[in-house]
C-alpha cells in the first residue's frame, strides 16, 4: 500500500483547499483530475479518507462520494475495500503522439495565442509575487521540479514536469488562486507541450529559463522574475503555434 504523502509543496496544498460553492461535484472532479494529470497526485498514492478529504475540500461526504465515483468511471481512482483499503490514484497511460497532434489541430492559431497570453499573464504575476514574498524553503519544490525536468527522458514526463514548475511558481507566490489557475491552465496546454519538449535542445533551453526564474525569485528581482516567467511561456506558445501552422 502507498501511504498518504505529506508534502510541504504549496501546489499540493492548493489541491486540498475548499472548492467553489457552485457545481461542487463537477468542481471536485476537475480539481482532483487536474492534480492527477499534472502529477501533483502520483500514481498509486492513497487519498485522504472520505471524511478528511470532504472536510479539506469544504464539501459534504455525499458530494465527495459522487465525485470519487465519477473519477473511478474515468479510470483515475480505484477503491479498495477492507483493511488497508481506501481510494488510490490511478493515472492513465499517456496519449500517443498522433492523438496529441490531432488535439493540437483542434486549436486555431488565434485560440493558441489567446491561451498563451493568459498563461503568460498568470505566470508573470506568479514570478513577480514569488520574488516579493518567497522564503528560502519556498524554493525547494521549484528546485526539485527543475531537477526532475532536466532528468526526464520522454516527452510526456517533460511536459508534465514543465507544467508543474509553473504551478510551483504560483505556489511560491503564496497565492492559492494563482496556483489553482495554473493547474487548470496546464490541463489545457500540458499535453500539447509533448510536441515541443521532445526536442532535447529545446528542453535544455527551457531548463535554463526555469533556472533563471529561480535565480531572479531568490534574488528578489521581481521585475526580472516576471519577465523571465513570461518569456518561458511565450517561447513555448510560439513553438506550438508554429507546429499548428505546419499541420
Amino acid at each position: 500500500m502507498v501511504a498518504v504523502k505529506h508534502d510541504r509543496s504549496g501546489a499540493r496544498r492548493a489541491v486540498f483547499t475548499p472548492v467553489d460553492t457552485r457545481a461542487r461535484v463537477e468542481t471536485v472532479v476537475r480539481r482532483l483530475r487536474d492534480a492527477i494529470e499534472l502529477g501533483l497526485l502520483t500514481d498509486g498514492e492513497q487519498l485522504p479518507g472520505e471524511s478528511e478529504l470532504a472536510g479539506q475540500l469544504g464539501v459534504s461526504t455525499v458530494t465527495l462520494r459522487e465525485a470519487l465515483m465519477a473519477l473511478r468511471q474515468q479510470g483515475l481512482v480505484t477503491t479498495r475495500r477492507g483493511r488497508g483499503g481506501g481510494s488510490f490514484v490511478s493515472r492513465p497511460a499517456e496519449p500517443a503522439e498522433e492523438r496529441i497532434t490531432a488535439r493540437l489541430a483542434d486549436w486555431s492559431t488565434e485560440e493558441l495565442r489567446d491561451l498563451g497570453d493568459h498563461w503568460a499573464a498568470v505566470s508573470g504575476a506568479a514570478g513577480r509575487l514569488a520574488a516579493q514574498r518567497t522564503e528560502p524553503d519556498d524554493l525547494l519544490p521549484l528546485r526539485r521540479t527543475l531537477e526532475e525536468f532536466t532528468a526526464a527522458e520522454d516527452a510526456a514526463a517533460r511536459s508534465r514536469v514543465y507544467g508543474r514548475f509553473h504551478v510551483e511558481l504560483a505556489a511560491a507566490a503564496q497565492s492559492a488562486r494563482l496556483t489553482r489557475e495554473q493547474i487548470a491552465l496546464q490541463t489545457e496546454v500540458g499535453a500539447l507541450l509533448c510536441l515541443v519538449l521532445k526536442d532535447d535542445a529545446y528542453r535544455e533551453q527551457a531548463a535554463n529559463r526555469h533556472r533563471a526564474v529561480i535565480s531572479a525569485v531568490q534574488d528578489g528581482a521581481h521585475q526580472s522574475a516576471r519577465e523571465l516567467a513570461e518569456r518561458c511561456v511565450q517561447e513555448s506558445t510560439a513553438r506550438l503555434i508554429a507546429l499548428r501552422l505546419a499541420l
